[in-house]
């Protein structure tokens, strides 16, 4: 088969979540199980990306691309990265900013990439089998696809799957954009228009030939109001092509025994490193030095849907236990203020990083022994998976793919965390608790680390999945 992933990020290209993890490495799991089929990414040639990268891409061709009045300049260059081919499409204008998004022409700027994608196919003589676009950003090339190119030559037989990773970002414009800004005809605006605009994820929805989401309870979660975001009655429509797999990490990169970027290396049956990384990283923060005081951290954007306002109301409580507290984030000004403040009412036992330091993330899995994910809703989560390969113990509330992937423990029990069900702070402190009153019994403790590290969050049994729906259409 030839595969061609369309999305607006990659490791170790440009990032800015976890879409960026799942197409540095999904592409090439699949590629590693599939060694005979062609697999290609494509995605911006953004002026963030590290010069390193930037001086080993080649350049192939370059164009112009039409989008209604407009004719840009596009160029196309490549790389090769575990495997994979990688291109990357070149305009200065839409591409040579500051972030990957948040930008006031961010839907012009994707109508480009997309409208760049469908065009340059030919000129790549690459027609793939399965073209797969991932989040609102690609929504358009399955959309131009079904509705302008499918009667071409080459590209009928393109069949397309739409992966939602997060619903709640899904593409909204002014309907006066329809023809001025995505070169749509007045007849696709039935399938681009809901709620009285342009919402070009409901578009791909209604055009891909299948529609996935990151996890198995996501995809239920999602035809429901509570999580859909409004388009509960769209994907109730075309239930039967969605359907939900779970997203795996990258064993290697994520790998405690290879990170040179910890002080300390460790494997499962060989853990004193994990000692010196949580030694080390309390005194980079300036925690108290105790290895017998458990360091729970936290890892996140600082926003409500990942469930601070559990925190907010329980971090007091918890910071009178015999606990250390370490969170490292970024995000709304209410929740920064808050924990700003929450720091410096207990010096002793907590530090607040208001930052994102890749860095640093890594060495706090490492050394953290429990981590907090209370998220309200969580389409799948890697953080869970990353801290479970560095033996950190995920305590996480059971939504979308938390619960999917961290079954709840108990101190003698065969799950691979805590979790809570009911989103309380109440029910959260007791996970904590039950996870702090584990660590007390060294013994046990030891055998939960041992199952959390061994859980297998790879994309082995993933990759085989989309291989198969793949094949299915």
């Amino acid at each position: 088969m030839k595969i061609l992933y369309v999305a607006s990020e990659s490791t170790p290209f440009a990032a800015s979540g976890g879409l960026a993890d799942v197409i540095g490495s999904l592409p090439a799991a699949l590629k590693n199980q599939n060694p005979e089929d062609d697999i290609r990414v494509i995605m911006p040639l953004y002026g963030t990306m590290d010069a390193a990268w930037r001086e080993k891409l080649t350049f192939l061709t370059s164009r112009t691309v039409a989008l209604n009045w407009r004719n840009q300049y596009c160029g196309v260059f490549s790389a090769v990265y575990r495997n994979v081919t990688y291109y990357f499409i070149d305009n200065e204008y839409y591409f040579k900013r500051g972030a990957l998004y948040g930008e006031f022409d961010d839907g012009e700027r994707f109508a480009f990439f997309c409208r760049a994608v469908v065009e340059l196919l030919p000129d790549l003589d690459f027609f793939p089998d399965v073209l797969h676009a991932h989040d609102w950003q690609a929504a358009l090339a399955v959309i131009y696809l079904k509705r302008k190119y499918g009667f071409m030559e080459g590209y009928s037989s393109i069949r397309t799957v739409f992966t939602i990773h997060n619903i709640q970002y899904q593409g909204k414009f002014g309907l006066d954009s329809l023809s001025d800004v995505f070169d749509l005809m007045p007849s696709d605006h039935e399938i681009v228009e809901y709620g009285g605009c342009i919402n070009l994820m409901k578009g791909a929805i209604i055009c891909a030939d299948k529609v996935t989401t990151v996890s198995p309870t996501y995809a239920e979660e999602i035809l429901s109001p509570k999580f859909s975001h409004g388009l509960d009655p769209i994907l109730k429509m075309f239930k039967g092509k969605l359907s939900g797999i779970l997203n795996g990490i990258d064993r290697d990169y994520y790998s405690p025994s290879k990170n040179t970027e910890l002080p300390a290396s460790f494997h499962v049956n060989k853990m004193a490193g994990k000692a010196v990384c949580k030694a080390e990283l309390q005194r980079s923060v300036g925690l108290p030095v105790d290895p017998d005081k458990p360091v729970v951290a936290m890892i996140t954007r600082l926003v409500d849907s990942k469930g601070l306002d559990l925190l907010t109301l329980a971090a007091d409580d918890l910071l009178q236990e015999n606990v250390q507290l370490i969170l490292l984030g970024k995000g709304d000004f209410y929740y920064e203020d808050y924990f700003w403040h929450l720091a410096e009412r207990h010096p002793e036992n907590c530090r607040v990083l208001l930052r994102f330091d890749q860095t640093l993330a890594k060495q706090i899995y490492a050394g953290a022994d429990i981590f907090l994910m209370p998220s309200r809703t969580e389409p799948c989560g890697l953080a869970q998976m990353i801290c479970s390969r560095y033996g950190t113990v995920p305590v996480i509330h059971e939504t979308g793919g938390l619960y999917d992937s961290i079954k709840d423990a108990g101190c003698e029990g065969g799950g691979n965390g805590y979790t809570f069900a009911s989103y309380s702070a109440w029910d959260m402190l007791c996970a904590l608790r039950n996870a702090l009153n584990c660590y007390a019994d060294k013994a046990a403790w030891k055998k939960l680390v041992r199952r959390v590290m061994l859980t297998d969050f790879s994309w082995d049994v993933s990759a085989g999945k989309y291989t198969e729906l793949y094949r299915s259409i």
